[in-house]
């Protein structure tokens, strides 16, 4: 199953982003303060880690995060919503 992008609304200090990636090797780099932590933050949130209501950015209401996936391969897309 390929993770084609990652797209993130109100989470955090995060407004919007949506992050495309590609097959093969990706790799998150970047400066102290840069956001690292808050991708792979969610990343964890969007493979189970439990959620926490401070993930919301000050002011709103609720946050995104969204995963799209490449299943062409696999099949399965009559079952899914695609």
């Amino acid at each position: 199953m390929d993770f084609i992008v990652l797209i993130l609304k109100n989470f955090t200090l995060i407004d919007e982003l949506d992050i495309p990636l590609y097959p093969g090797f990706s790799v998150i780099t970047g400066e102290t303060g840069a956001g690292k932590s808050i991708i792979l933050g969610a990343i964890g949130l969007l493979l189970g880690n439990r959620a926490d209501s401070k993930a919301i950015k000050a002011g709103r209401d609720r946050c995104v995060i969204e995963a799209h996936f490449d299943l062409s391969k696999y099949g399965i897309a009559g079952f899914l919503r695609c």
